[in-house]
This record gives C-alpha cells, sequence and structure tokens, in this order.
C-alpha cells in the first residue's frame, strides 16, 4: 500500500495564501509539526529540500494525512511539474523520506525534493522556509 503521508516544508504548509495550500488544508488531516534530515534553499519565492545525512542539518515542517491519496498526489505531482508526462530531469521529484514528529515518533512520508543543482542557491539555515 502506498502511503498517505504528506510533508511539506513551503508553500504548501497551514498559513500560507496559495490555493494549493488551502487544497491541502481542505483535503487531508494536519498531524502536527515535523522535521527530516536535509537542507533548505531559496529557489526563487519557494524553497526547495536536499536530503542531508548531517545530522546538523534539519527542516522544519508539517505533516499530513492525504484523503483521497491517489488524486491529491496527482494535483501536487501537477503543481510541483513532476512525475509522468513531464520530461526529466525535473525541478522536484516525489520521494519517500523518513520524517520525525514532535514527539520523537518517525514516520515514512511523501515529500518533494530539489532535484537541480542548488550551487547558486542561497541557504535557509534555520531549515525554516517561513522564517527565512
Amino acid at each position: 500500500m502506498t502511503p498517505d503521508l504528506l510533508f511539506v516544508y513551503g508553500t504548501l504548509m497551514r498559513g500560507f495564501d496559495h490555493p494549493m495550500a488551502k487544497l491541502l488544508a481542505g483535503n487531508a488531516e494536519f498531524l502536527g509539526p515535523a522535521q527530516c534530515s536535509g537542507r533548505l534553499y531559496l529557489v526563487k519565492h519557494y524553497p526547495g529540500l536536499v536530503v542531508s545525512d548531517d545530522p546538523a542539518d534539519i527542516v522544519h515542517g508539517e505533516l499530513f494525512r492525504l484523503r483521497e491519496r491517489e488524486a491529491m498526489l496527482r494535483e501536487f505531482d501537477m503543481y510541483e511539474a513532476c512525475g509522468e508526462g513531464f520530461p526529466p530531469p525535473t525541478e522536484y521529484v516525489r520521494e519517500m523520506l523518513k520524517v520525525t514528529l514532535a514527539d520523537g515518533s518517525a514516520r515514512e512520508a511523501w515529500t518533494y525534493l530539489y532535484n537541480w543543482p542548488v550551487t547558486e542557491l542561497p541557504r535557509i539555515a534555520s531549515g525554516k522556509f517561513l522564517e527565512r
């Protein structure tokens, strides 16, 4: 079975004034704040997450349980312009990632990883997009 959890760290987070954030909020259960190992970069007006093995590299976000998982993942794949129908290399790829909730429990969740070079992008050192 495909997991129905989605970890978001940027424009899809609650309180962000974006139509796709509102779509997520209306079609998913908010499970709480979560974090993952990674580095966050400012791409334009949105962030990109790159996985990191360094335990000091933490990205803060939110975890949701999707209702109508397949339909919602298709919507978010279209928004992130990745998956079927988009020529590689796409800017983002949807992959499974280990995330940790505030209570210390770990889950596997879908997220969108940045898939292009980050050498010229400014890093969001705090790992918190909304506090950049």
